[in-house]
């Protein structure tokens, strides 16, 4: 077999082999100051920091963090918020995702991410 026909087979064997690509979430997620969020975020996470009362049956639910776009946390570190959207008829797509953080409280962790689109982007709200 000649040289340039074996390296032809060692090339598409290495392109046909299947590669399993780790998803890892950025060192860092851009940050958002409470000033640039919209005032309604500003108002849900005053809620949560004092514990409720929500408007919504699902604030406070466990969020998953299926996109991984988080940092990978045990299940039920991250709750998940509405953050309301003035003119939409449901909960609309804007949510505040709370950790619970080192002190096992979403209303003291400081850990609070925005996301503006549901769940497609994140920012970390800068206390």
């Amino acid at each position: 077999m000649g040289y340039a026909l074996r390296f032809f087979l060692v090339l598409l064997a290495v392109l046909a082999t299947p590669t399993v690509v780790a998803r890892q979430v950025p060192e860092g997620l851009p940050w958002i100051t409470m000033a640039e969020l919209p005032p309604e975020a500003r108002e849900t996470l005053a809620l949560i920091r004092q514990g409720g009362p929500f408007p919504y049956r699902k604030d406070g639910a466990v969020f998953a963090n299926r996109e991984g776009l988080l940092p990978a946390r045990p299940r039920g570190y991250y709750r998940e918020y509405t953050v309301p959207t003035p003119g939409a008829r449901d909960r609309g797509a804007r949510r505040i995702v709370a950790g619970t953080g080192a002190t096992g409280d979403v209303k003291t962790s400081g850990e609070y991410y925005y996301s503006p689109d549901h769940y497609r982007s994140f920012r970390r709200i800068r206390p």
